[in-house]
């Protein structure tokens, strides 16, 4: 596969579509039958002769196409595999040689790395930036390409105007007239953008492109005659819109950072240019911008408007304030070379720093933090490969100054860090330390929240932690009731919120098993809830629970059930500090909970949480087949608990009386132990209900339900009349309150 050069093409004899080209493939001429559209004599193009073979595998040969006879196949940059789709053929530079290896013309034997940056080292994100970092670890010179200043040949310029310096610290830019609307980028450039994932669109803006990989600064070329007036950089303001590159109208907040003239806004900053002042084929004046703009400010205004650029992910993580004019000046050199023209001077805005940070280094504090003392001498040599400054400002202390482009190093601890890195984890010995744990007494009225997660694991729950910012369309069915917390730059859209209850992640989770075949499941998660309150926030920790499926897992012993109502409950009521009788379950309805079988769980007269089932609605709207069971409940009632009291074994026989009653259906068993327990004095023990009845004998809307009584005294005997008697204060008490019956039978 050879570079060839068409000499002649003409109409297929036989075929409207197809042409005859004669092709220069350097030590022979060929004729090669092709169809596509933009075969013309004078050009360079690939060529597959006889014996080659195509990425896909296919073999070229020989061919005789409608009579006549075809040596070989002119090839596009699809049928090469540089690319998806392709018009045409892949034309290449005029001063190919024809004859040529294409993999050696388009340096095809390279080698792609692909890295992966922490977001904290955005000053890796070019070649020079990774060379450099290269080059400090193996402890190497860096070699960079010679680039020159660019001539200013032309006097034309544009003021600048920058009205919010601290969003934008450093701005340049210059005019470059006369260019070629015909030049065409050179096949380095265009391979090197391919190998690199970005497509070639016009000269200009690939050779912007180049210098943002090469050096790590993007830059943004204008039409210059669609720009009026003065270029300034300002906040947008209400109302204003601006339609983009992407053909999207951005509607513009008065946090965004604008690049605007006199007429209205031209480019959103550091994120994407406008499609009014955007490069054409037809361009031959442009004003070049390199500019440094706050990393928080560009976030902002990139997540506002749900848009990714090369350039925003550079400007978000921290570009060098002090590249500005060294980038301009080379894209500016590389646009003369391939497009020609004249360059203005450069118009400039703010200074760029000499350094970014001055930061005290303490010699015992490289000791104490990394665990190992590395000689003194060293520390200066070390910082010296990352291009950091040292003076010595006492005997064990020095003063580091840091380069501009280490966004991340501001503390002292940041350059104990970049120390230990470089001098070699693996240098650093391993040994056990001796560390002092300070006493952290807990009262014993407080139990540890591992008690409450212990007691959960041990009822078959399992515990999951999920993310506090949560999808607000699920939270707003879940609590509508609730004031949400909306995030400024949310992750993503399904978390965008914080949570104000921890039913959500508890139900998405459940939603992502029940989807992978699981038939059961019970969650439970110990977390914090965020609520707005006034203009602040009320953080509190939760417990929350949710049960699906059947009751027990599949088994002999015991038929298969839905886990109901009364199972949450139980495993509720198992962790409710021992004791504590104020604990209350009250129905009532809550927007996200079956209207049947809704609990408030009140601690005395205070609201703590909620108990029931999910409501159908919203069972069916989230697809999870049948509603699961769902708790939640203020975690600070669980953990505070009673002091052990002793008391001796009874000695004297306890009574018991049973006592049957008819009550209302809308009678609660919390009601009538309460009006039992509110006549039944110190002699009555314990109250418990063993038996409820529905049915044949009773008033329609009533049931009976079967208490057991338990009477005793630690220093006597009770009579049967003293017993007798409080059984029958208690009878009248629930008929006075409750208009309760005793049954007869």
């Amino acid at each position: 596969m050879v570079v060839a050069k068409i000499l002649s093409a003409a109409p297929h004899p036989q075929a409207e579509r197809l042409q005859v080209c004669e092709v220069d493939a350097g030590a022979e001429r060929f004729s090669i039958v092709c169809g596509a559209a933009n075969a013309r004599a004078g050009i360079l193009v690939p060529a597959a002769l006889p014996g080659a073979r195509l990425p896909g595998g296919k073999e070229i040969g020989r061919a005789n196409l409608r009579g006549v006879d075809s040596a070989g196949m002119l090839c596009s940059a699809a049928e090469l595999g540089l690319a998806e789709k392709s018009d045409g053929l892949l034309e290449l530079d005029s001063h190919a040689k024809p004859g040529t290896p294409i993999e050696q013309h388009l340096a095809l034997k390279d080698q792609l790395l692909n890295l992966e940056l922490t977001p904290n080292r955005g000053d890796c994100l070019s070649i020079a930036g990774l060379a450099r970092e290269l080059a400090a670890i193996y402890d190497l010179q860096q070699t960079a390409p010679v680039m020159r200043p660019a001539v200013v040949s032309s006097y034309e310029q544009i003021e600048v105007v920058v009205e919010d310096a601290p969003a934008c610290p450093h701005y340049t830019g210059r005019v470059i007239t006369k260019l070629n609307p015909k030049a065409r980028t050179p096949d380095w450039m265009r391979e090197r953008l391919r190998r690199s994932g970005i497509r070639t669109i016009h000269p200009v803006v690939d050779v912007t492109n180049h210098v943002l990989l090469e050096l790590g600064q993007p830059l943004h070329a204008f039409d210059r005659p669609s720009l009026r007036g003065n270029v300034r950089v300002r906040r947008a303001r209400p109302g204003e819109k601006l339609k983009l590159l992407n053909d999207q109208v951005a509607e513009l907040s008065t946090k965004d950072l604008l690049i605007a003239d006199d007429s209205g806004p031209l480019v959103l900053a550091g994120v994407m240019g406008g499609a009014a002042s955007g490069v054409s084929a037809a361009t031959t004046s442009i004003f070049l911008e390199s500019a440094c703009f706050d990393p928080a400010t560009i976030a902002g205004a990139g997540r506002r408007h749900k848009l990714l650029s090369d350039s925003r992910y550079r400007f978000e993580r921290g570009v060098d304030p002090g590249l500005q004019r060294k980038a301009l000046d080379r894209a500016t050199v590389l646009i003369e070379e391939i497009c020609g023209g004249d360059a203005g001077p450069i118009t400039e805005v703010g200074r760029a720093p000499a350094h970014a940070a001055t930061v005290r280094l303490r010699f015992p504090q490289v000791a104490r933090l990394l665990g190992h003392e590395i000689p003194a001498r060293e520390i200066p040599k070390l910082l010296s490969r990352l291009r950091i400054e040292t003076q010595a400002e006492s005997a064990d202390t020095w003063l580091a100054r840091i380069p501009s482009w280490r966004y991340d190093l501001r503390i002292e601890a940041d350059l104990v860090e970049e120390i230990g890195r470089l001098y070699g984890y693996e240098r650093i010995p391993a040994r056990a330390y001796a560390a002092q744990l300070p006493r952290n007494p807990v009262p014993e009225t407080q139990r540890p929240a591992n008690a409450l997660k212990d007691l959960l694991a041990a009822r078959g729950f399992q515990e999951i932690v999920t993310y506090s910012f949560v999808d607000p369309k699920l939270q707003s069915q879940l609590d509508p009731a609730g004031a949400s917390l909306a995030l400024d730059n949310p992750i993503a859209e399904t978390m965008a919120v914080m949570r104000t209850n921890l039913w959500s992640g508890l139900i998405a989770t459940w939603q992502y098993n029940r989807q992978r075949q699981m038939t059961r499941a019970k969650l439970f998660e110990l977390g914090a809830c965020f609520a707005a309150e006034g203009e602040g926030l009320r953080e509190s920790v939760h417990l929350g629970g949710l049960i699906a499926g059947n009751a027990l897992s599949e088994q002999w012993g015991e038929k298969s059930r839905a886990a109901d109502f009364y199972d949450a409950k139980a495993d509720l009521v198992s962790m409710l500090p021992h004791g504590d009788t104020a604990f209350r379950f009250v129905a009532e309805t809550h927007a996200a909970l079956h209207p049947g079988q809704s609990a408030r769980i009140l601690h005395g007269d205070q609201a703590v949480g909620w108990l029931g089932a999910l409501h159908p609605r919203l069972t069916q709207t989230l697809d999870l087949g049948s509603a699961p069971m769902l708790f939640e409940i203020d975690a600070r009632v669980l953990l505070k608990v009673r002091l052990p009291a002793p008391e001796a074994v009874p000695e004297l026989p306890h009574s018991r009386r049973d006592l049957a009653l008819t009550v209302a259906e809308a009678i609660s068993a919390d009601q009538l132990i309460s009006a039992v327990r509110d006549v039944g004095g110190p002699l009555l023990r314990s109250v418990t209900i063993f038996d409820v009845y529905r049915g044949a004998g009773l008033p329609p809307g009533n049931k009976s339900v079967a208490l057991g009584l338990i009477f005793q005294d630690r220093s006597r005997t009770l009579s049967i009349q003293e017993i007798d008697a409080a059984v029958g204060e208690i009878a009248v008490n629930v008929s006075t309150k409750l208009g309760a019956s005793v049954r007869s039978r």
